[in-house]
């Protein structure tokens, strides 16, 4: 089933949405933090949802402004997508977030993934939280997480170094400083279910 074209034009002309106006779907601009924190700036715009086999060409081509896409899978519909796209915008929008710093100290923000998390207790089930977190030296806590932020990101997400141009020399010392502790991450793999 696609969705008519006539039905969408007559609905986009009557309400005018906020423009930009951007159809969901898998042959869009990825989305990912440069683009939310673009769309968060833009003052606002529309998210246009296909369904099954998609929309009508002819919107695509005369009515959006433009596609995008947040992965190469495939959904039923672009309603989970839209409430992506709002979740990754939404948070980056002042106010929106109780604590402002937030949508900045989070993963993807500097462009790599989040260092490692810990709560209390400093033991759990002989699981011992790394000495530097309760050392109270707090520029060395804050070097550890970006180093744990740099291990991480190495490990999993290569890409996202490349992205970055690759390590800096002050990240590659900052990362041997702390290569005794760098947190490996268990990776399953479709193999291991076998």
């Amino acid at each position: 089933m696609v969705l008519k074209a006539g039905p969408i034009f007559d609905t986009v002309e009557k309400e005018q949405p906020p423009r930009p106006l951007f159809l969901l779907g898998p042959g869009g601009r990825p989305l990912d933090q440069a683009c939310a924190q673009e769309l968060a700036n833009c003052g606002g715009f529309s998210l246009l949802c296909g369904r099954y086999e998609g929309i009508d060409h002819r919107v695509r081509k005369h009515l959006v402004d433009d596609e995008l896409s947040i992965g190469d899978f495939v959904l039923s519909g672009g309603e989970v997508a839209a409430m992506v796209v709002m979740e990754a915008v939404g948070r980056l929008i002042p106010g929106v977030m109780g604590n402002a710093d937030s949508a900045q100290e989070e993963s993807f923000s500097s462009g790599l993934l989040e260092h490692p998390q810990y709560t209390r207790p400093a033991e759990f089930r002989d699981m011992a939280v790394p000495a530097v977190l309760l050392s109270g030296d707090h520029a060395r806590v804050g070097r550890w997480r970006e180093a744990q932020a740099l291990w991480k990101t190495q490990l999993v997400r290569p890409d996202l170094i490349q992205a970055r141009g690759g390590l800096s020399e002050r990240e590659r010392l900052l990362m041997n400083e702390f290569e005794s502790e760098a947190e490996g991450l268990p990776r399953w793999t479709a193999e291991e279910s076998d």
